[in-house]
């Protein structure tokens, strides 16, 4: 699909306000790396390719393994995810299809015991901004293929 609407470049305060939950999300004491694998996720169950590609270079960038990326969609039969991030994966599968369903109270006290109140909040936030982004790029397109890593500057 050809890009409808560049929604980022636009300057809107909504989008504007989303980056900004983005970058708090980042900056905040979850694992970096567990981020990028749960937005990569998030993306596979919702068919974003822009951030499917986005994720999968920055997972790369990261150092993080094909084995642990392409198996990413069968965690629970993996044993090379660990049990926080098992339960992370749990918490933003649940959370992204919810379809009128709760979120029950086993489960989340299985999640809360690898996250504490601070980051259980943080870990819903970057559900929500993935979901969010993924929603953006498949209503208005997106250049897919595009994305380049940053360089990082020392």
């Amino acid at each position: 699909m050809s890009q409808r609407i560049n929604a980022f470049a636009m300057g809107s305060k909504a989008v504007n306000a989303l980056h900004n939950m983005g970058f708090q999300v980042q900056n905040s004491s979850l694992d970096n790396s567990f981020l990028e694998l749960l937005y990569f996720r998030v993306s596979q169950m919702n068919g974003c390719a822009f951030c499917l590609d986005m994720h999968s270079k920055e997972l790369r960038a990261k150092g993080e393994t094909e084995q642990r990326i392409f198996l990413v969609s069968a965690w629970r039969e993996c044993s090379f995810y660990t049990d926080k991030e098992k339960a992370g994966l749990l918490w933003a599968e649940r959370l992204t299809s919810l379809n009128g369903q709760e979120v029950s109270d086993e489960m989340y006290s299985q999640v809360s015991q690898y996250f504490s109140e601070t980051e259980m909040v943080d870990l819903t936030m970057a559900v929500i901004a993935i979901n969010s982004y993924n929603r953006i790029n498949i209503a208005f397109g997106a250049d897919v293929g595009a994305y380049q890593v940053p360089e990082k500057t020392h």
